[in-house]
């Protein structure tokens, strides 16, 4: 995993602390990194969430949201790797990874107007324009995406996906998300428009412009975010990131004041066990000195 780098921060305000009953148990949530290729390499698309938004207002990441109880219908036609195997790379039981995928595959159609599913295990929807009604259905919670799917004689395309990290909001946070983190190559034929009220600016990036965007101050990113990128970059293709043989171990970080700001610390990290103590400090202290 590459090293958070001493610049990256966290706004103030970000991790108050937990409620004084204790941290907030986490919300499961599927976040997917789409893939294109181009002739300079694999772009990613991102989008910077809406002022509005109760959680993570103003940083960009990538496309997702929390599972919906739905999404866990088994009877939602499938193809593709089973659930057992996505159970056994993200270390959960079977039931919660047919959510996690069937809420990766309905964000992913929601938020971008892409689709990963087809007709069969073979091929793959290549205008989605025909499910207008249905994507506003799903957004407004009034269909689930199986009952979607069935109607339209569709079936999730598992093998789309590929698993790629788990992050963990830190227990400082009021909203907390075990989110698990997806690959997945823009099909052909299909346009991400990114038409959704979750997101103010959208745009496709190379992993490695996104994080000079970061460094000038053009965008804000929470460290799943940064590192995923940072990843990512290492990549030629979308094919060869989609090849990648991932080892996926539940991350969370904590939060630490140093130096008058909010830094997150890994797991790997000697100040990872004491860092819970560090935000009684004033905004002035410098962990360094204590």
């Amino acid at each position: 995993m590459p090293e958070l780098p001493d610049d990256l921060v966290l706004p103030e305000g970000f991790a108050p602390g937990p409620p004084a009953g204790g941290p907030v148990t986490p919300k499961d949530a599927a976040s997917v990194v789409l893939l294109r290729d181009t002739a300079c390499g694999p772009e990613a698309l991102l989008l910077r969430r809406a002022a509005g938004m109760a959680f993570a207002a103003g940083m960009t990441a990538f496309l997702g949201g929390g599972v919906d109880p739905r999404d866990a219908d088994v009877s939602v036609g499938w193809t593709g790797p089973e659930p057992a195997w996505w159970a056994r790379r993200f270390g959960c039981e079977a039931g919660l990874a047919t959510a996690l995928v069937c809420a990766a595959v309905r964000e992913t159609f929601e938020e971008a107007g892409v689709l990963l599913a087809g007709p069969d295990a073979h091929s793959v929807v290549a205008d989605t324009a025909a499910y207008g009604d249905a994507r506003r259905a799903l957004e407004t919670r009034e269909i689930s995406l199986a009952q979607f799917l069935a109607d339209a004689g569709l079936v999730l395309r598992a093998d789309l996906l590929r698993p790629w990290a788990n992050w963990i909001t830190p227990e400082e946070e009021v909203r907390r998300y075990d989110t698990r983190f997806f690959v997945a190559a823009l099909p052909d034929g299909q346009r991400a428009d990114a038409v959704t009220r979750e997101a103010d600016d959208v745009a496709w990036r190379r992993p490695e412009d996104a994080l000079a965007d970061w460094k000038q101050g053009r965008r804000f990113l929470l460290p799943p975010t940064w590192t995923t990128l940072a990843e990512l970059a290492k990549y030629r293709s979308v094919a060869e990131a989609m090849a990648a043989e991932r080892t996926i171990t539940a991350i969370m970080p904590r939060v630490v004041r140093r130096g008058g700001v909010l830094r997150v610390v890994l797991p790997d990290d000697p100040e990872y066990d004491a860092a819970a103590t560090h935000l009684d400090a004033r905004p002035d202290d410098d962990l360094e000195s204590r």
